[in-house]
């Protein structure tokens, strides 16, 4: 699940990414609200976090913004302020939930998978294709022969193969969405993890495969 994460303190901001990140969250950073909508403009994200005061575009006006283009993405706004008037506020423009600072961590990830678990309920928790099960709730990649819990990008390939059966899926497109514009990574770790996906489907005795199509990427067929 990826997460935009937009927070002017560059000490919490790195606080936060590194627990979001041992949890399972992929996280992009912004650091002021400018910055912020130009990421929601060009890529898709699963939630975003939202702190108030930022420089450039404050954080409630950026919620207004992406509110009025239709984006229905959930978000939560992290502030300083505590007065009754700010929550109001930042719920009235659109946001799903309110945290104030100081919080704790455990909350922060409660909250985090309460304003998530609507969309992903509403979107079907459960994949199928073929007689392969993919479980969003709990990352469960299966079919009657057996159960394989993903890591977290792993989960996130096969969702979007599994979205998107018999559709053509670019290495670029793998890269943009789960690791990021701003990832070190190289483009070969798509294959590494295509790789890692078809021993797991092999094992369960699937009757879907990833098929490869040379310069072009990747996409989810079934077998005869």
């Amino acid at each position: 699940m990826r997460l935009l994460l937009a927070e002017d303190e560059q000490a919490l901001s790195k606080a936060l990414t590194a627990i979001l990140e041992r949890n399972n969250y992929s996280v992009d950073v912004a650091y002021n609200g400018q910055e912020a909508l130009e990421y929601l403009e060009v890529d898709n994200y699963d939630g975003v976090i939202l702190d108030i005061m930022m420089p450039k575009v404050d954080g409630i006006t950026v919620l207004k913004e992406i509110r009025k283009k239709g984006n229905l993405i959930p978000v939560l706004l992290l502030t300083a302020k505590s007065e009754v008037d700010d929550k109001v506020l930042g719920l009235d423009a659109g946001a799903n939930d309110y945290l104030t600072k100081p919080f704790n961590s455990r909350e922060l990830l409660a909250r985090i998978r309460a304003m998530t678990r609507t969309q992903t309920t509403q979107a079907n928790s459960e994949l199928q294709v073929g007689n392969v099960k993919l479980d969003r709730a709990t990352y469960e990649l299966s079919t009657t022969s057996g159960t394989y819990q993903l890591a977290n990008k792993e989960f996130q390939m096969m969702e979007m193969l599994m979205s998107n059966p018999k559709h053509l899926i670019s290495s670029e497109r793998f890269m943009e969405k789960i690791w990021g514009y701003d990832s070190e990574a190289e483009i070969n770790v798509v294959w590494v993890y295509i790789s890692y996906l078809r021993k797991k489907l092999a094992a369960l005795h699937a009757n879907i495969q990833i098929k490869a199509i040379r310069n072009s990427g990747y996409r989810l067929e079934e077998t005869e």
